[in-house]
C-alpha cells in the first residue's frame, strides 16, 4: 500500500460526512506505519466508541469506508471474520455495518459483515499457526491475497452507487 498522510485518510472516506472525517482520530502509531507491508489500512477510532475505518486501494484508487461495530457482543463460542477468514473466539469477532455511499446511504441503506473486532485482519492472516484448533491453514500468501481481495470487494460494495434508485 502506498504511504498515507492524514489528509489522504480523511479524503478517502467516501461514506463519512465532513464532520465525521474531521472528528476521526488516527491511531497513536500512525506515523510509524510500515506501509510497504500493508495490503490495506484498518483501525478502530481510539476516541469514538464503536467506530472504525477501512482504507484500500480499489482499482488503483484510494477508497475508504467508516464502519460501526454492533453495540452488543456475540454469545457464540467462536466466529469467522468474513474478511480474513480467521476463526476467533466469539468476543473477538464483531458485526460491523457501513453506511452505503451516494443516495443509498442518504436513504439509510447500509451493509454489514462480521470482522475481527479490533480490525487486525492484516496481522491475523500473517500468523504462522492457526488461531483455533479446527482452523485449516492455507498458505500465508494465499490468505493475504484472499484477505486483500475481500477487503477491496467490501469497500467497493459499500461505495457502489450503481444500485441507487433515483
Amino acid at each position: 500500500m502506498r504511504p498515507l498522510i492524514d489528509s489522504d485518510v480523511r479524503s478517502a472516506l467516501e461514506n463519512a460526512t465532513d464532520d465525521e472525517t474531521q472528528l476521526l482520530a488516527l491511531p497513536a502509531d500512525f506515523l510509524f506505519t510500515d506501509w510497504d507491508h500493508l495490503d490495506f489500512y484498518a483501525w478502530r477510532d481510539p476516541q469514538t466508541r464503536g467506530r472504525g475505518y477501512v482504507i484500500a486501494e480499489v482499482d488503483g484508487e484510494l477508497r475508504g469506508v467508516m464502519v460501526r461495530a454492533a453495540s452488543t457482543t456475540s454469545r457464540a463460542r467462536s466466529g469467522l471474520c468474513n474478511l480474513c477468514h480467521t476463526m476467533q473466539p466469539g468476543d473477538q469477532v464483531s458485526l460491523f455495518s457501513a453506511r452505503k455511499g451516494g443516495k443509498a446511504g442518504e436513504r439509510g441503506d447500509s451493509i454489514g459483515t462480521y470482522i475481527c473486532a479490533d480490525l487486525s485482519c492484516h496481522e491475523n492472516v500473517r500468523l504462522a499457526a492457526p488461531l483455533a484448533p479446527s482452523e485449516m491453514r492455507a498458505s500465508v500468501d494465499m490468505k493475504i491475497d484472499g484477505t486483500r481481495r475481500r477487503v477491496e470487494s467490501f469497500v467497493a460494495s459499500v461505495l457502489d452507487s450503481s444500485v441507487d434508485a433515483s
